[in-house]
């Protein structure tokens, strides 16, 4: 089984940085994309940012420039650092394995962490 665990959320005033970080444990041959997501209050899930294991990445428009994704292959960790905040990006934010191997000829899975909030409020 896999376990992702995120941390790094909180409290934070517009115009502010966050930093989150997400951690993949278990027995993981590889990781095809890691990825963030979010979920406001009423809202559908979506997603933030992802990046691929050769660390091509993906955004959200509504975060292009603020937001930057990175990736520690070896370890199995994702980060996302967030600045220049807005009360919109309040959500639950979710770090995501997608693709997750446990070796090589076993069929992909997804894995989802449990969220971490993160509000923007002065």
């Amino acid at each position: 089984q896999v376990q992702l665990v995120e941390s790094g959320g909180g409290l934070e005033q517009p115009g502010g940085s966050l930093r989150l970080s997400c951690a993949a444990s278990g027995s993981i041959f590889s990781i095809n994309t890691m990825a963030w997501y979010r979920q406001a209050p009423g809202k559908q899930r979506e997603l933030v940012a992802a990046i691929t294991s050769g660390g091509s990445t993906n955004y959200a428009d509504s975060v292009k420039g603020r937001f930057t994704a990175s990736r520690d292959n070896a370890k199995n960790t994702v980060a996302l650092q967030m600045s220049s905040l807005k009360p919109e990006d309040t959500a639950v934010y979710y770090c995501a394995a997608l693709g997750v191997k446990m070796s090589r000829l076993n069929a992909p899975n997804n894995y989802w962490g449990q969220g971490t909030q993160v509000t923007v409020s002065s």
